[in-house]
């Protein structure tokens, strides 16, 4: 059986997503998906995010994201495919 297809996205995450520890729940569910990747806070407010894995659990990552952490609100959230990097470990920037 074929090994599952690694992708990676880059998401920029707008709405109530700063000061309601977004970071810290999408560094948990991340790693709790086994994912690698980094998330970080941008200065207009919105949150950035690199999720790379098998596909499966980066549209699982996604779905998460789309509803953000209690306390969030996600307004819009713009995914751009990127090709692997094969990074490891997921990092709060």
């Amino acid at each position: 059986m074929d090994e599952p297809m690694r992708v990676r996205v880059h998401v920029f995450v707008e709405g109530w997503v700063q000061g309601v520890s977004f970071r810290y729940g999408t560094s948990q569910e991340a790693a709790r998906l086994g994912l690698s990747g980094w998330v970080r806070n941008l200065p207009d407010g919105r949150v950035e995010a690199v999720y790379e894995g098998r596909r499966d659990l980066v549209e699982e990552m996604l779905a998460w994201t789309r509803r953000g952490p209690r306390g969030s609100h996600v307004t819009e959230v713009a995914i751009h495919d990127e090709e692997p990097k094969d990074e490891q470990g997921f990092s709060v920037r």
